[in-house]
Parts: structure tokens; C-alpha cells; sequence
């Protein structure tokens, strides 16, 4: 089977996700679509695509398996709508937007049409993180730290609080999927939030310092910072429990308990093995394959959006799930 893929976005994460697609066998993408039309073209004609600056054009002229949604957070507009309708199976890059009501809507016509849906949160398919997730099965899990602590983005929308959501929403959400995905859902959060040392860049409303705690429908409590104000890049994933430690710290993992200390770095390219089970996952019809469905990024989603609220309220935050 040739699963005929079409990409929506080809800056420099639809760049990554199109230099696995091509050396997956399985995969024609036959068209590709930006609003900078330079881009557009230029990777067209590269790859051997029909290229669009219209959305709407490429989803309804084309006849697609699958489309690639590598938009920034305010740009989605009916992308996911309107590919539903025609039964093409989604690949989300993270966020997926930036208002729950109009995600929740995008999840209505998605469970409507019954497609596979994927989304961007890479880290999950790292191999030390599908081990770590099976050493945490069935253990009572106490306490969750984490941090992602890098560089501004120069991306000028990134510093928009209005277009990004700011960094939780839009970088540090993958440092929060990843705690929600290996110790459970999060059910309230409280949030601080500052604009401190870095009023000096040009049309900048987002906080460049965050820090939250949370508690997770488990019972346990959880704690993550957030910054772009370092010369580097640190990512880190603590659990705790009793007489036990994971950590995730970049690509390496560590585990002590009564056993002692090991470590183990991760060899996997995690965007090659996310758009592979993704491709795999259509082949076959297994969505068991598929780690971050659109529902599970909706949820985080719905908690990073809540932190922003707690901050501007100053006030804790409880995330009702649907029919509460």
C-alpha cells in the first residue's frame, strides 16, 4: 500500500517530519502547502509535490491518505475539519491550537469521521521512555518534578502571547506531556507567571519565567519550571516514590532504587519512529501503535491553557473532564 501524504506547514518541523517520510518506502507525499510561497515552491519542486499557498485548495483537490499539520498554534483555523470530512487520517503538530472550545469542536468531527489521528509529542517514542513507563507500572508515584530551561525563540509570532500561548503552551508542553504521560492525568494546577529580564525584546508579551504545581488525579504532586532565559538547553523528568527514582534528563535515563543506579541514553530517532507508527498504524488499521492521539494532546492541552488562566487569575485551577 502507497499512502499518498500531503503536508501543511513546511518550516523547520515540517522539514524534520518530511526527512523521515521520504526514506519510508511506503510513503508518496504528493503535495505540500505554505504561506510563504517561496517555501512552498522550493520544496515542491525538491521533493517532487505540487505545491500550494491555500490549505483549503490542497485538502480539496488532492486525494489523500494522510496530511501533515506543522501550522503555528494560531493558524489551524479548519484544517482538521475539513480533512476529517474527507476521511484523511491527521498527524498534529503540537500545540493543536490555542482555544479548547475550537479543539474540542476539531475532536467532535474527528471522532465523527473515525480517522487515525497522531500528534507531535516526539518524546514519547523515545526508547528510554517506553521503558520507563513500564518500570513505573503499578507503583504508587509521590512526587513529579520537571524543568525545560533553554534560549528565546527569535520566531516573531513565538512572542506573541496571542499566537503562541507562550512557552508552556507553545515548548515546555512537551516537558508536561511527558509528566502526564508517565504518571497520569492532572486534574488541577496553580501557576506563576513573570515577565522579568527580558522586557528589552521588541513586541513581547509572554512571561520568560514560570513556574507551576500541580496535583494529578492519582494524588500526587507534581512541580515544573519553565524559561527562556539561559545560554543553553536543559529538559528534565523526575518520579519519585517510595525507595524509587526515574529521571529523563535530555536522552538519558537513570533509575535507582534498592537494586542501585543505571543509566541508559536513548538510541532512536523519536521523529523517524513517531511518523513511522504513524504510517504503520493506516497500514494496518493498529492505532494501538499511535502514542499521542489527538484527545491525549487535547488533554494537555487543556492543562497548559489552565496554568495560563491560574497565572492570570492567581488562583489555583481545576481541569473538569468531559461530563463533569
Amino acid at each position: 500500500m502507497s499512502v499518498r501524504v500531503g503536508m501543511i506547514g513546511v518550516g523547520g518541523i515540517g522539514q524534520h517530519h518530511l526527512k523521515g517520510l521520504l526514506t519510508d518506502e511506503r510513503v508518496k507525499v504528493v503535495a505540500v502547502c505554505d504561506v510563504n510561497q517561496v517555501a512552498a515552491a522550493e520544496t515542491a519542486e525538491r521533493i517532487g509535490a505540487h505545491g500550494y499557498t491555500s490549505w483549503r485548495e490542497l485538502v480539496e483537490v488532492e486525494k489523500l491518505d494522510a496530511l501533515f499539520v506543522c501550522v503555528p498554534p494560531f493558524a489551524h483555523e479548519e484544517i482538521e475539519e475539513s480533512a476529517a470530512a474527507k476521511g484523511i487520517h491527521l498527524f498534529v503538530e503540537k500545540p493543536i491550537g490555542l482555544d479548547i472550545q475550537k479543539v474540542n469542536k476539531k475532536q467532535e468531527a474527528i471522532e465523527k469521521a473515525g480517522i487515525i489521528t497522531a500528534t507531535g509529542y516526539c518524546l514519547r517514542y523515545l526508547d528510554i521512555v517506553q521503558e520507563a513507563k513500564v518500570y513505573l507500572e503499578g507503583k504508587s508515584i509521590a512526587l513529579v518534578r520537571g524543568h525545560y530551561l533553554t534560549k528565546f525563540v527569535t520566531t516573531p509570532w513565538w512572542r506573541e502571547m496571542g499566537k503562541s500561548g507562550g512557552q508552556l503552551v507553545e515548548q515546555a508542553t512537551h516537558t508536561l506531556d511527558m509528566m502526564r504521560f508517565l504518571a497520569g492525568d492532572i486534574e488541577k494546577v496553580y501557576a506563576q507567571m513573570a515577565l522579568l529580564v527580558s522586557r528589552d525584546i521588541p513586541n513581547i508579551d509572554i512571561p520568560d519565567v514560570t513556574s507551576i504545581s500541580m496535583v494529578f488525579q492519582s494524588g500526587a504532586l507534581g512541580h515544573l519550571d519553565t524559561c527562556f532565559i539561559q545560554p543553553d538547553h536543559r529538559t528534565n523528568v523526575e518520579i519519585l516514590g517510595k525507595d524509587f527514582r526515574v529521571m529523563i534528563d535530555g536522552k538519558q535515563l537513570s533509575i535507582i532504587d534498592e537494586q542501585g543506579a543505571r543509566t541508559k541514553e536513548s538510541t532512536v530517532d523519536m521523529y523517524v519512529e513517531q511518523d513511522r507508527a504513524f504510517i504503520t498504524a493506516i497500514v494496518t488499521g493498529d492505532r494501538s501503535l499511535i502514542l499521542s492521539p489527538y484527545e491525549s494532546a487535547r488533554k494537555t492541552l487543556e492543562v497548559t491553557l489552565a496554568a495560563n488562566q491560574s497565572a492570570q487569575e492567581g488562583k489555583p485551577v481545576t481541569i473538569l473532564r468531559k461530563g463533569e
